[in-house]
């Protein structure tokens, strides 16, 4: 019993308030990079009962319909209010320069457990979720809970779906001792009908689920420039390029940056718990967005599924 190990994850839909507003921040960023593939943006959204409020930063020489753009994945219906500003000078000149748009905290991770090297409970909620979304398009959340590798409890809530037709499909995908079902009841009001939602509130949803260290930023809404989101990527693709050529268990990687500064104040790789310093890669934030495609439009394909695990260019 000592050794046994026991994980949860959970995932929500697209449809979820906070994950809407994660779209609609991506959606906005790649409207920018297709005018303009040097856009700045820092977009934060609200949304929720008829309302979407757009707030933040954006420098470029595109020229984006916002309330267009919001109001074709959310309705006609919504009230929308921008309130969005030029980047700061004084943030600018530190990246204009080549340097990190923020300082922060950046983690990677990849391990053997499953075929895309991400944590089993978390793949195991994701695909649920995927799964029972491609039937029920709406509101939802799945949690799985494993021991000692094997599913234990399952848990899935999903908007416009009877108990009993849930059931049967969460049963059809994964094999478990108990299964929670709607554990509220059967209900008909979600997404932003039901709450309010805001980007970057799933951000261990967005990144490898609570057993394993989250970074401190989130990533919709941000461009490339900001290395809360460039330099999470390139923690992912070294990780799992440490994975596969050491043929290791788990690869944990950590990165740190200074506001204005090219080069990573720490950069740190855990390899089967093993510490060691990162060796043979160029990590500054001009380098990575070049290696890994960043100035593309590319972003709200990330805002939905998840950042890692689905064949993106950084793993």
């Amino acid at each position: 019993m000592k050794n046994m190990k026991i994980k949860t994850a959970e995932f929500v839909s697209p449809k979820h308030p906070d994950k809407i507003c994660d779209y609609i921040a991506d959606t906005i960023l790649d409207a920018y990079l297709t005018e303009d593939q040097y856009s700045r943006t820092a977009i934060e959204i609200l949304g929720g009962h008829g309302l979407v409020c757009v707030v933040g930063e954006i420098k470029s020489n595109g020229k984006v319909d916002i309330e267009k753009v919001v109001k074709d994945i959310v309705g006609e219906n919504f009230k929308v209010i921008i309130n969005v500003v030029e980047q700061s000078n004084e943030i600018a000149r530190g990246v204009d320069i080549g340097g990190a748009g923020d300082q922060g905290i950046m983690v990677g991770y990849a391990c053997n457990e499953t075929e895309n090297f991400m944590p089993l409970e978390y793949e195991l909620a994701r695909d649920l979720c995927e799964k029972i979304y491609t039937k029920y398009p709406y509101d939802g959340k799945t949690q799985v809970t494993i021991k000692d590798g094997k599913p234990t409890k399952i848990v899935a809530s999903f908007q416009n779906v009877s108990h009993a037709d849930l059931e049967s499909i969460v049963r059809s995908v994964i094999q478990s001792e108990e299964y929670i079902i709607n554990p509220a009841g059967d209900w008909k009001i979600g997404g932003f009908e039901a709450d309010s939602g805001l980007t970057g509130r799933k951000i261990i949803i967005d990144s490898y689920g609570p057993n394993v260290p989250a970074g401190g930023g989130s990533f919709s809404g941000k461009d490339c420039t900001k290395v809360d989101r460039s330099g999470a990527y390139m923690t992912r693709k070294i990780a799992v390029d440490y994975l596969k050529r050491l043929s290791a268990k788990k690869v944990l990687v950590k990165l740190a940056y200074a506001i204005g500064k090219k080069e990573p104040v720490m950069k740190s790789v855990v390899i089967d718990g093993k510490e060691e310093e990162i060796e043979g890669y160029n990590l500054t934030p001009e380098s990575i967005i070049s290696s890994l495609g960043l100035r593309k439009p590319i972003y709200k394909d990330t805002a939905t599924w998840g950042h890692f695990g689905r064949n993106f260019p950084w793993g």
